[in-house]
């Protein structure tokens, strides 16, 4: 049995005295893509900032290949194998595209790696560029990009097709699924966009007020059901 490389089992999370998560599990195979589909408020993004330790969790265990990282500081579960591109994308708009990407890098004395540009050529012509010139879906590549640039086993994308153009959003699938395939890491993608979660997701969970209420492989969902859950 292949072992998960991320196991969220019975986390608690919330603001105060309110419980947005009351009690949460799942888990990420190797090479998985997960879509964690749900309406505004739900709890997508509150779980991913548990997830990567920038809210802490009342309860329960997150671990990453075999290793706890619950009570770890963000940072450190970046160097355990975690990447985090929020919802926003949050690049630094006054530095360059290269020094944003550097910016994800392990260490200042690392190079970035030629891969990267690759997997998104724009970035490359536009190295010298500042990122607060991009357009939204370059600047999404970018966010991604710095995220990459650690090298993490499971990659958390938050709400990735939020503000941007319906064919930019058919590129970034292809860019997931070929850095899925040249990378072998999972991906974990928050996503209110169900073409886009169905055409990279292998299993779509469905959350509602912070409990999985649906969970399904992509060739068992039943797209029109899970339209309906999103549109309530």
């Amino acid at each position: 049995m292949t072992e998960n490389v991320l196991s969220v089992e019975g986390i608690r999370v919330g603001y105060g005295q309110s419980q947005v998560i009351p009690n949460l599990s799942f888990q990420a195979a190797p090479n998985e893509i997960v879509a964690i589909m749900g309406r505004n408020g739900m709890g997508k993004t509150t779980l991913f900032k548990a997830l990567m330790g920038i809210l802490p969790v009342g309860s329960g265990e997150i671990v990453l290949s075999g290793r706890k990282l619950t009570g770890k500081e963000p940072y450190e579960r970046v160097a355990e194998g975690l990447a985090y591109v929020p919802q926003g994308r949050l690049i630094f708009p006054k530095l360059t595209v290269q020094d944003n990407i550097r910016a994800g890098l392990r260490s200042p004395k690392e190079d970035v790696p030629a891969e990267l540009y690759e997997f998104f050529p724009v970035l490359d012509e536009m190295r010298a560029r500042r990122g607060g010139n991009l357009s939204g879906g370059q600047q999404q590549q970018l966010a991604i990009a710095r995220a990459l640039a650690s090298r993490p086993k499971v990659l958390l994308l938050d709400e990735p097709t939020e503000g941007i153009q319906p064919s930019i959003i058919k590129d970034l699938a292809r860019m997931l699924k070929m850095i899925r395939e040249r990378r072998g890491l999972s991906i974990v993608v928050s996503e209110q966009v169900l073409s886009f979660a169905l055409e990279i997701a292998d299993r779509v969970l469905v959350l509602e007020r912070g409990r999985i209420t649906l969970e399904n492989r992509r060739d068992e969902v039943d797209a029109d059901s899970v339209a309906r859950m999103l549109s309530i």
